[in-house]
């Protein structure tokens, strides 16, 4: 898979993606990524890439200019499958959406930042807007970042143990359920006697029964959701 991010502040995507799994999936060739700094792009020798809004207000607003440019010249070298915005009005992040990008080939991701990108932008080269949560932050750096990560470790081959990733979490619209390590008995706290009975069937059941249970108490009506 190859994902080509747009940014203002590559900075900011050097450490999540250049450690642990995304470093591994990169090291192994299953992962390429392209941070471009968007100024190279800018409109002039000052580098802007950003001006006021028409109709006022505070905030400056990324151009639609330095955007297309960058969106043109890299479509030169590959076709995307999603153009992808981050942005808080977006559609919420989960790992259905994860699951879905993970089998595609291509990605774009555009991070915007002060009060957003010109709409015209959105409007004519955006395929898909997303948002990691109903807050905002400084720029969609970080939300770039949790879209690659989430991605990459579902790529084959990225896990030590490739089943792994689908019990994870919100696969199946279940919270994962409880996990021990050694020792079996610390301080009294004892480890439940069906993970050291050495019976898979038993421990699938179990492992599944809790999976439910916790659900139910933490996300009530997520099992529900399509």
């Amino acid at each position: 898979m190859h994902i080509d991010i747009i940014t203002v502040l590559p900075e900011l995507l050097e450490s999540p993606l250049s450690h642990s799994i995304m470093k591994r999936a990169k090291d192994k060739g299953l992962l390429q990524v392209g941070v471009h700094r968007l100024r190279q792009w800018a409109v002039n020798a000052y580098g802007q890439v950003d001006d006021y809004q028409y109709g006022g207000g505070a905030g400056m607003v990324m151009m639609c200019e330095p955007l297309v440019n960058a969106i043109e010249h890299l479509s030169q070298s590959r076709t995307y499958d999603e153009i992808i915005y981050l942005t808080p009005d977006g559609e919420q992040f989960n790992q259905k959406t994860a699951n879905q990008l993970s089998l595609q080939q291509n990605l774009l991701l555009i991070c915007g930042h002060y009060k957003g990108i010109d709409e015209r932008v959105r409007e004519h080269f955006i395929t898909k807007e997303i948002s990691i949560g109903d807050y905002v932050l400084s720029g969609g750096e970080l939300p770039a970042a949790v879209l690659v990560d989430a991605i990459g470790r579902l790529l084959p081959g990225v896990l030590n143990d490739e089943t792994s990733a689908l019990f994870d979490s919100f696969q199946d619209n279940l919270l994962a359920p409880p996990v021990y390590t050694r020792p079996a008995d610390y301080r009294g706290w004892k480890v439940p006697e069906i993970l050291l009975s050495g019976d898979p069937g038993k421990i699938a059941d179990w492992r599944y029964e809790a999976a439910v249970q916790r659900t139910r108490k933490r996300r009530p009506g997520m099992a529900e959701e399509e």
